[in-house]
C-alpha cells in the first residue's frame, strides 16, 4: 500500500506558531512520527507539504495511478478551498482528512470543512496520533 500524505498551509510552522494550540513539537517531529508509524505498519508513503493551493491540487492530481490513498491535512484550506475539494473528487482515491485540533471547538469560520466532503473519514483533535489513526483506517479501507 502506497499513501500520499499532504500537509497544507502553515503546517510547516508547527512548534513555532500558536504553541498553546498546536504544541511545541515541530513539523520535522510530525514527519518523523508519521514515518515511524508507516514503517511499523509496513506502509510506503510520501509526505508532501505546501503553503500553495495550486501545488496541493497538482500533487493530488499526480497521485492518480501512483498511490492507493491520500491522507490530507489541508490546514486553513479545509475551510474554503473548492479547488482542493474538486481535485480530491477528480482522482477518486480513498481520502482521509486529518486536523491536529478539534475544529468544532474553535472559531466559527474553522468549523466548516469543505474538503472533508471528498473524504470517507475526518479525524480531528488527536494531535499527531490522528495521522496514525488515519493510516490504520486507510489500511482497513484498502483491505490491507
Amino acid at each position: 500500500m502506497r499513501l500520499l500524505i499532504i500537509n497544507g498551509v502553515n503546517i510547516n510552522m508547527l512548534g513555532i506558531r500558536e504553541k498553546a494550540i498546536y504544541g511545541n513539537k515541530s513539523y520535522e517531529d510530525l514527519c518523523n512520527y508519521i514515518r515511524d508509524v508507516a514503517s511499523k505498519e509496513k506502509v510506503k508513503l510520501n509526505i508532501f507539504c505546501s503553503n500553495y493551493e495550486g501545488e496541493i491540487v497538482e500533487k493530488i492530481q499526480d497521485a492518480l495511478g501512483e498511490y492507493d490513498g491520500i491522507i490530507i491535512n489541508p490546514g486553513a484550506y479545509a475551510h474554503y478551498s473548492i479547488a482542493i475539494l474538486d481535485a480530491l473528487r477528480s482522482v477518486n482515491l480513498p481520502s482521509i482528512e486529518v486536523h491536529l485540533t478539534d475544529v468544532t471547538k474553535r472559531e466559527k469560520y474553522r468549523q466548516v470543512l469543505l474538503t472533508s466532503d471528498a473524504c470517507f473519514l475526518t479525524i480531528m483533535g488527536k494531535g499527531f496520533s490522528g495521522y496514525k489513526e488515519a493510516i490504520l483506517e486507510m489500511k482497513k479501507k484498502l483491505g490491507e
